[in-house]
């Protein structure tokens, strides 16, 4: 009796072990037939690779220039002589990418281009940065940053492009947002091993292995996108498509260049290459003003860390807050918020209010940039996204000098380190007017493309239902809706609201 007791309580166990499995097997295929878990799952290796390419940009900004600086004297020449080689070699990088990025991006926007284009650069940008630990003279060392910092840029370019085969109108601005947020944190990760290596192990062995770990970090980040992703925005290839890019690329603003709301293109990137103007040269004049007020490095160091920390959350909030509220709204906030910003750091004294900028700094950097990229994926034509980011590119590109230039200006014209925060307020101001017009301008654009999207979101669901009249009706609605202006040439509609 006990036998058969024991024999019936071990077979319910098993019914319950394998009922509880059949649930399981059933959640887990609900969710993968849940439309948005499909989405996510095209999403995320997306925001993986801002993860991944942060280290080397942290990398970057903090650790190299002060290595190259070593090489530098370690072999006769001045401080001061490795410092000037080191921003030369930043603005002919800028001029490089600046140049090259709009003609491979014109390149990628057709068929098949994107993924074997993003996957060159990025693994030339990898294996550059593992290769940079290596010892060689600071000539070599100074031609391979070059080379691997202009693969990192232009795979930036072809990343950003790829925003609008990842996801929808919806919820890029959440995308974008999660990709600068995720970036920021995953930037630290490998940042702060380097820096423990650097300050506890030799040199000559602690920064060879500190290169390798950011660029596996880097590669390892980098595959999930290179294998989900697929292009489904594109321009059939034909004969000539070289050719045919040159063309396109030459007449891209043009009536005949196919490109629908170029005027409401125009007028952002105007926008953007003032008011990003403003933000890139207070990320860059940040360390002067430290200086300027008695910080060590350790303590700028420090800074740069909390800007960072706080930058994740906020992006994160920015990125939610834009599915309430419309991107143009928070843009405008960002903008103002950084307007207050240069005018704190025109009275600015002491190294508490240098803290105090700092968290203001992170609190909107991540926000601007990311909802800068999702606004700008809502106004242009998916089939164009890599010629446009590439143009993109060098309004953000020429906004990294102008700013600091003018700042140089008026600082040596003053002697004042603070007066030298006036430009920058101008940056904002006038960026923050060209914007509002702007968003006026492409309002009635995005709010048609939205339409059409949800339009062809419904007519896939009826393919997939076999409803055929639902297929009609979302093909007649479809071509409504282009009918309407969606379509048109200049991204204008019938309604007046331009």
């Amino acid at each position: 009796m006990e036998n058969q007791s024991a024999l019936q309580t071990a077979e319910s166990a098993a019914e319950a072990r394998a009922e509880a499995k059949r649930r399981r097997a059933d959640a887990r295929a609900r969710r993968k037939s849940d439309p948005l878990y499909r989405q996510k799952r095209k999403e995320l290796p997306w925001i993986l690779y801002d993860v991944g390419n942060s280290a080397f940009t942290l990398l970057v900004s903090a650790i190299l220039p002060i290595y190259f600086n070593a090489l530098v004297t370690g072999a006769g020449l001045e401080g001061t002589d490795a410092t000037a080689i080191w921003g030369y070699a930043a603005s002919g990088v800028t001029l490089c990418v600046a140049v090259i990025s709009p003609i491979l991006g014109s390149f990628t926007d057709y068929k098949g281009m994107k993924k074997p284009f993003f996957f060159f650069s990025a693994v030339i940008g990898v294996i550059g940065c593992a290769a940079l630990g290596i010892p060689m003279s600071w000539v070599a060392f100074l031609a391979l940053f070059i080379v691997t910092k202009i693969a990192y840029s232009v795979s930036l370019v072809f990343y950003d492009a790829m925003l609008p085969d990842v996801t929808d109108l919806k919820r890029v601005d959440i995308v974008s947002a999660k990709g600068y947020a995720w970036g920021y944190i995953g930037s630290c990760i490998p940042f702060l091993i380097s820096i423990v290596l650097v300050l506890t192990v030799d040199t000559a062995i602690s920064m060879p292995i500190a290169f390798i770990i950011n660029a596996l970090w880097w590669l390892g980040f980098t595959l999930p996108l290179t294998k989900t992703y697929k292009q489904t925005h594109f321009i059939e290839r034909s004969e000539h498509t070289i050719r045919k890019s040159f063309k396109k690329l030459a007449g891209v603003f043009k009536k005949e260049g196919g490109v629908k709301n170029r005027k409401g293109i125009i007028l952002f990137l105007v926008a953007f290459f003032l008011y990003i103007d403003g933000v890139y040269t207070v990320i860059d004049m940040a360390t002067s003003f430290g200086t300027a007020l008695g910080f060590d490095s350790t303590g700028l160091l420090l800074a740069l860390l909390v800007t960072q920390v706080v930058a994740f959350p906020s992006a994160i909030v920015f990125g939610k807050i834009a599915g309430k509220v419309s991107n143009e709204l928070l843009i405008t906030i960002s903008v103002c918020a950084y307007t207050f910003v240069g005018i704190f750091a025109i009275f600015m004294q002491s190294i508490w209010q240098f803290w105090v900028l700092a968290v203001m700094v992170g609190l909107f950097q991540g926000g601007i940039q990311a909802l800068s990229r999702s606004y700008f994926t809502k106004i242009i034509p998916a089939e164009h996204s890599g010629t446009l980011f590439g143009i993109m590119d060098i309004f953000g590109k020429g906004a990294a000098f102008l700013g600091t230039l003018l700042v140089s200006i008026v600082t040596q014209a003053t002697g004042s380190v603070n007066l030298g925060a006036i430009p920058i307020v101008c940056l904002f101001v006038a960026g923050l007017a060209v914007f509002i017009i702007t968003a006026r301008y492409n309002k009635p654009f995005i709010a048609q493309s939205q339409r059409l999207e949800d339009e062809m979101e419904a007519l896939e669901a009826a393919k997939e239902n076999g409803t055929e009249q639902a297929v009609n009706d979302g093909e007649d609605s479809a071509d409504e809706a282009d009918e309407q202006g969606v379509g048109s040439e200049d991204g204008t509609t019938d309604n007046g609201n331009n």
